[in-house]
């Protein structure tokens, strides 16, 4: 089987190539990628090449495949998972394998470490630990893009479980975020930030009674609002307010206001900003929880802390960079149930722009990048899909489409995309 991926040889030295793949073993599978959404980790592993720990030494040599946000169908499934899973069924993978006996060390992952498997391509191997991990995970929804995003939605749902309070008098943790609490979400607008208030207001095992959203750019605030509505939030009975800091002359005290001076328990940093960290710790309630959830590119990143709180007040700090197996099987479930992570995307493109737009992340703005690895398309916003669309059919269909669904990519612009993209060029 030919397939084209783009491959990673060195720092920012990603190349298109089509080549053959090796027949696949009796322990392996073969696999159709349909969809990959970029994340700034492909970005950064692109950026640092041998320098980043789950990229090999050798990869000049033996290049890997990038992309770890991807989802397809199975199209040959070797005799030792046949019982598990056959020809045509959807998936999604878990790339974080955590594989200690693996081919290329623990940290190993597709989209990192692998020369077969990546989400930047047509056709890929899935080896045979991904099976035994559990990490192949099948898909039973609608169309692929939700399966595309259950990676990045696990990572969110990750950290709410992953924060942790305290029992008085002992030394018990009780995991999670507190179940009718007070919550933050700095700088939260963002693709995760929006993935995370989507999964806050699916939840139906706790909920917090106030979530404070913020942010320092108004229209990206009143996009967030459009698609997670107060007036939705407050049918769930949680508080909902979102919050332009920009001009407050006090922002950490003026957002302790808003909870009548108690502070919050659960606060969520999504970007690696010393002063949002600083308002972070800040406005943490007795007991509270910081969540470090974005991780900057720089080891040497640091922000103060207030240790009188952590002594007294029993503050505390927590990290989480990504979602386990379980996470995403909850993401996977909760779209199941209808939870659509289409507001994360804000452009389309084919393959072949899959290298600039990884290169140059960081710069170009807006929310996920989603890639449809068998089409070629330059990366294009879909709020510029109407104007292309005076000169091109498919994009007029497209426009239409999105505008049916609150200007969002949906199932049925996927489906015009994978029956017409090809008229995009």
């Amino acid at each position: 089987m030919k397939t084209k991926a783009i491959r990673l040889y060195g720092k920012k030295d990603l190349r298109m190539e089509e080549f053959e793949l090796p027949e696949i073993k009796d322990d392996e599978i073969l696999a159709k990628v349909v969809c990959d959404s970029i994340c700034m980790s492909s970005y950064k592993a692109a950026s640092q090449g041998t320098d980043h720990k789950r990229i090999p030494d050798d990869v000049a040599e033996n290049p890997i495949m990038i992309g770890h946000e991807f989802a397809g169908e199975l199209v040959q499934v070797g005799s030792k998972w046949s019982s598990q899973f056959k020809v045509g069924d959807k998936f999604s993978i878990q790339p974080a394998l955590n594989y200690e006996n693996g081919p290329v060390g623990i940290l190993s992952a597709p989209g990192y470490s692998y020369q077969h498997i990546g989400g930047d391509a047509t056709y890929v191997i899935v080896p045979n630990e991904v099976m035994e991990l559990g990490c192949l995970l099948p898909y039973k929804g609608q169309g692929y893009y939700p399966a595309s995003l259950s990676e990045p939605l696990s990572c969110v749902i990750g950290a709410m479980h992953a924060n942790y309070h305290t029992t008085p008098g002992s030394y018990v943790h009780k995991m999670e975020i507190v179940d009718g609490g007070k919550m933050a979400i700095l700088a939260g607008v963002g693709p995760m930030g929006l993935a995370a208030i989507n999964y806050v207001l699916q939840r139906e095992d706790r909920k917090p009674s106030l979530m404070v959203v913020t942010d320092i750019d108004q229209a990206r605030l009143d996009r967030a609002e459009s698609l997670y509505s107060v007036e939705s939030a407050r049918a769930k009975g949680i508080d909902l307010r979102y919050v332009n800091t920009k001009e407050m002359a006090s922002p950490a005290e003026e957002l302790k206001d808003l909870t009548g001076g108690y502070g919050y328990d659960d606060v969520f940093v999504f970007a690696p900003v010393v002063p949002i960290i600083e308002q972070a710790d800040a406005i943490l309630a007795f007991d509270g929880c910081l969540n470090f959830f974005a991780g900057p590119s720089n080891p040497d990143f640091t922000a103060p802390l207030n240790f009188y709180k952590i002594h007294y007040e029993f503050t505390h700090i927590v990290g989480t960079s990504g979602g386990n197996t379980d996470d995403m099987k909850e993401a996977l479930q909760l779209m199941g149930k209808g939870l659509d992570p289409a507001g994360l995307v804000t452009h389309i493109g084919g393959l072949d722009a899959v290298i600039d737009t990884t290169l140059r992340l960081p710069e170009i703005p807006g929310g996920k990048k989603l890639i449809y690895t068998h089409v070629e398309l330059p990366l294009t916003a879909i709020s510029d899909f109407e104007e292309k669309g005076k000169t091109n059919t498919v994009f007029a269909e497209l426009h239409a489409s999105c505008q049916k669904h609150k200007g969002l990519w949906n199932l049925e612009a996927e489906e015009i995309m994978m029956e017409k993209g090809h008229l995009l060029k």
